[in-house]
Formats: C-alpha cells, sequence, structure tokens
C-alpha cells in the first residue's frame, strides 16, 4: 500500500517540459541558428515528440525549474517558443496515434540524478 501512495503522489509531483518552437528557417543563417536551438535541447536531455515539440521528463520542479531557466537562457532572437511544464499525471492521461491506431504512452525511464 505504501508503494501505491508514494507512487500516486509521485506522479503529481514530476513533471514534464514540452517546448513548442516555430522558428524561422528561409535563410541559412536561420536554419543554423533554429538547428542549434535544437541541438541545445537535445544536450539537455530533451526528445522530439513532434518536428518543433520537445520533452523532457523531471522528477521535481525544482529540477524542470533548473531545466526551464536553461532552455530561457538559450532562446534565439526571433520565432515563437513556448515552455509547459504538465505533471506526469497528465501526460499519462495523453491519447496518442499513429495515422488511426492509439498507441500507449511511453514511461519515463528511472534516472539517477547527482546533485
Amino acid at each position: 500500500m505504501y508503494d501505491e501512495h508514494y507512487t500516486r503522489l509521485n506522479q503529481y509531483r514530476s513533471l514534464w517540459i514540452l517546448v513548442f518552437f516555430d522558428l524561422p528557417t528561409e535563410t541559412r543563417k536561420e536554419r543554423k541558428i533554429a538547428s542549434s536551438f535544437r541541438k541545445k535541447l537535445l544536450d539537455d536531455g530533451f526528445s522530439m515528440f513532434q518536428f518543433s515539440i520537445y520533452m523532457r521528463f523531471c522528477a521535481s520542479r525544482e529540477n524542470a525549474e533548473v531545466h526551464t531557466k536553461r532552455i530561457k537562457k538559450n532562446l534565439p532572437e526571433h520565432g515563437k517558443i513556448g515552455i509547459m511544464q504538465i505533471t506526469d499525471k497528465q501526460f499519462g492521461m495523453m491519447e496518442l496515434f499513429y495515422g488511426k491506431k492509439q498507441v500507449e504512452t511511453d514511461k519515463p525511464s528511472q534516472q539517477l540524478e547527482l546533485f
């Protein structure tokens, strides 16, 4: 029973950060800036959910704030970027489809965090 209680609480404490962006890519310089922004997201542990949506699991609100600040520090000068934090419970309620076929959402892998 304790494990179920801890897991349930943890679903509300752990967060997913979703980064949505629409960056200009008309010139070579703009493509390089957009590519650099995506690379920085990948280097920070984000994975691509869709072409312009990246996500990252964070075990706590404090950890999510660290990554959110890092994103804000690397924002390009032009384009639209949105950052959203949702609980693991909310993320788990998402319905995903490939065409008309529904698929299950991936469970976050256990991460070892060193401070």
